[in-house]
C-alpha cells in the first residue's frame, strides 16, 4: 500500500489521493511515466513530482525516516508490508507506575523470535533492540508504552513508523481494550492466562518479587500474548483498510464517469 501512497505529498490530504486513483495514477511508478497526465493543484506540482521521484530510491535503501517524518501518524497502517523482516510488536508491563523505574517486562517479536526483557535481570539490554527496526506495532503505544519507554531510554530515538492498532482499529468500528477486540475477531487467550488484565500483570510482578516461579512464568506468558495477538491484529487492520482505499478508488471514478 505504501507505494500507492501520495498522501505523504505536503499538502496532499486523502481526497486529493482519492481523485489521483480514481484517475489511474495507481501506484507512485504509474504517476511517474506521465505526471502531467494527471490533475494535481498547481501549486504542489513541483513539490508532487520531486516527493513521489524519491519515494522509490528511499523505499529501496530502507530510509524509513523518510517515509515517518512525511506520512501522517494515522497512515503508518501503509508501511505495514513495506520493510520485510524490520517489524516488531511491542508490549510492556509495569508495576503500576508511568516512570523510568516502574517498566518491569518489555516484550518484544521482530517476526523471527520473541524477547522479553526483564527488570533486574537484561531490561538494560532494550535499549539496542530496535537498531534494525523501521516499524514498530504496538496497541496503544502512544499514549502508554511509547511515553515510558522513552523515559526509561532517553538516549533512543523511538523514530520508527509507528502503527498504534487501538486508534487504527477505531477507524474500523472495534473500541475497547486489546482483550476485549480479540475476542471480538476470535483470537483466543490460552487457558493460563485467559481473564488476565495489567493489574494482574502488577500483582504476577509482586508475586515473583516475593520468590513464586509460578507467577514469572505466568507473566511472562500473558505479555507474550499481549505481543503475539498484535500480529493477527495488524493483518486484519492492514486487509480493511487497504479495502477501503480500493473501495474509496472505485468510488472516485464512478464520481468522474
Amino acid at each position: 500500500m505504501l507505494h500507492k501512497s501520495f498522501i505523504h505529498v505536503q499538502g496532499i490530504g486523502y481526497r486529493t489521493e482519492c481523485r489521483l486513483w480514481g484517475q489511474g495514477a495507481d501506484c507512485w511508478q504509474t504517476y511517474l511515466s506521465d505526471p502531467t497526465r494527471f490533475r494535481v493543484p498547481r501549486s504542489r506540482r513541483a513539490l508532487m513530482l520531486d516527493t513521489v521521484a524519491s519515494s522509490p530510491r528511499a523505499l529501496a535503501r530502507g530510509d524509513y525516516r523518510f517515509f515517518q517524518q512525511r506520512l501522517p501518524q494515522r497512515e503508518h497502517w501503509r508501511a505495514l508490508t513495506a520493510f520485510p523482516g524490520q517489524i516488531a510488536y511491542l508490549d510492556i508491563e509495569t508495576d503500576g507506575g508511568m516512570d523510568f523505574d516502574n517498566v518491569t517486562v518489555i516484550g518484544l517479536y521482530n517476526g523471527r523470535s520473541l524477547r522479553q526483557f526483564v527488570r533486574g535481570d537484561d531490561l538494560l539490554h532494550f535499549e539496542e533492540a530496535l537498531d534494525e527496526v523501521s516499524v514498530l506495532v504496538t496497541f496503544s503505544g502512544n499514549g502508554f508504552d511509547l511515553p515510558v519507554l522513552r523515559r526509561v531510554f532517553p538516549r533512543m530515538r523511538f523514530d520508527q513508523l509507528h502503527l498504534d492498532l487501538c486508534p487504527t482499529l477505531r477507524r474500523l468500528g472495534l473500541c475497547g481494550g486489546l482483550k476485549f477486540i480479540e475476542r471480538q475477531l476470535g483470537i483466543n487467550r490460552s487457558p493460563e492466562t485467559l481473564g488476565l488484565s495489567g493489574f494482574d500483570a502488577v500483582r504476577l510482578w509482586r508475586e515473583w518479587r516475593r520468590g513464586s516461579q509460578e507467577a514469572r512464568e505466568l507473566l511472562l506468558a500473558y505479555n507474550a500474548e499481549d505481543v503475539m495477538n498484535m500480529i493477527p491484529l495488524a493483518r486484519f487492520a492492514y486487509q480493511r483498510l487497504e479495502e477501503k482505499a480500493e473501495w474509496d478508488t472505485a468510488r472516485e471514478r464512478w464520481t468522474r464517469d
